[in-house]
């Protein structure tokens, strides 16, 4: 045995730490599950439906905290990027009455918006890398800074920072990927539908019975 391993030193290196690497994945397996914690389901169900800003305009550091307290018996109305909609998806989903947006917190964007950076005033201070809750901003200390669209949730906290008040946020384009379809809005009830939809094919069969007798 000794001298396989003084032939072969690297090979026996190996097996000796792939050995290890076992031993201890397979501790650390059962430790995971001799002492998981069971999280609330309720809170995850919420914290999906939250828009994951994380801008902190509800009063709490970031969407998933928010969802704790909501679950802990706190408002559902203090997330003005989730707007009525998200409070309308609280409401069904914790069997609530829906209530109106709390001003208090900020007003809900008519659309979607993302934070610009101009690059040729910006003087790397990394002031809104540091406020940016989702790492969406580039750049380097005295380097320029850049966003990154696709990461950037237009959540407003990188523009107070700005030295030099060089960040808009503009509202997003519409592409094929963020494009839908707006749902018709109807007031009718569904005696008016018929009513109007009566009304509607009354002239079609008097059309009809022209055309025939022509």
């Amino acid at each position: 045995m000794y001298e396989l391993i003084a032939q072969y030193p690297f090979l026996a290196a190996m097996l000796a730490l792939v050995s290890l690497g076992t031993v201890f994945g397979a501790l650390l397996g059962f430790a995971a599950e001799k002492f998981r914690t069971e999280g609330n389901p309720i809170v995850d169900q919420i914290n999906e439906v939250l828009p994951q800003t994380q801008c902190g305009q509800c009063g709490y550091p970031g969407c998933r905290p928010y969802a704790e307290a909501i679950a802990a018996g706190e408002a559902i109305n203090r997330c003005p990027p989730g707007g009525e909609a998200g409070i309308a998806q609280l409401a069904d989903l914790l069997d609530v009455e829906a209530i109106p947006l709390d001003d208090e917190h900020g007003e809900a964007k008519e659309a979607a918006v993302v934070a610009y950076i101009r690059e040729d005033e910006c003087i790397g201070c990394t002031k809104c890398i540091q406020a940016c809750p989702v790492d969406a901003i580039l750049g380097a200390a005295k380097q320029m800074h850049t966003v990154i669209v696709s990461e950037c949730t237009g959540c407003d906290l990188c523009v107070e920072p700005c030295p030099v008040d060089c960040i808009d946020l503009l509202t997003e384009e519409t592409t094929l990927k963020t494009w839908h379809w707006d749902l018709p809005k109807s007031d009718l009830i569904a005696s008016d539908q018929q009513t109007a939809s009566s009304g509607h094919d009354a002239p079609l069969s008097a059309v009809s019975d022209k055309d025939r007798a022509a």
